[in-house]
């Protein structure tokens, strides 16, 4: 079974990488862009075959190493 982890910035926390994304694209000619975010996701093939408990050791993974929990939140999914 597969988990998928995406950590974004949590609001408030500046994303410079998001900014520079941000103004590059208006460069290019792309209007109406509001704010950019970064994140990255984390796919994770996991042999739990019970999709909650693949669910649940996933979200225990993030909070203890995957993501900052000062600074970033995260979501899980399994598939």
């Amino acid at each position: 079974m597969k988990a998928y982890v995406t950590v974004m910035p949590k609001n408030g926390v500046l994303d410079p990488q998001g900014k520079a994304i941000g103004h590059a694209l208006s460069g290019h000619g792309f209007a109406g862009i509001g704010e950019v975010r970064v994140g990255k996701v984390i796919e994770l093939e996991l042999a739990e075959i019970d999709p909650a408990k693949a669910k649940a050791a996933a979200e225990e993974m993030a909070r203890k190493l995957l993501a900052n929990m000062v600074i970033e939140s995260f979501k899980v999914e399994v598939r």
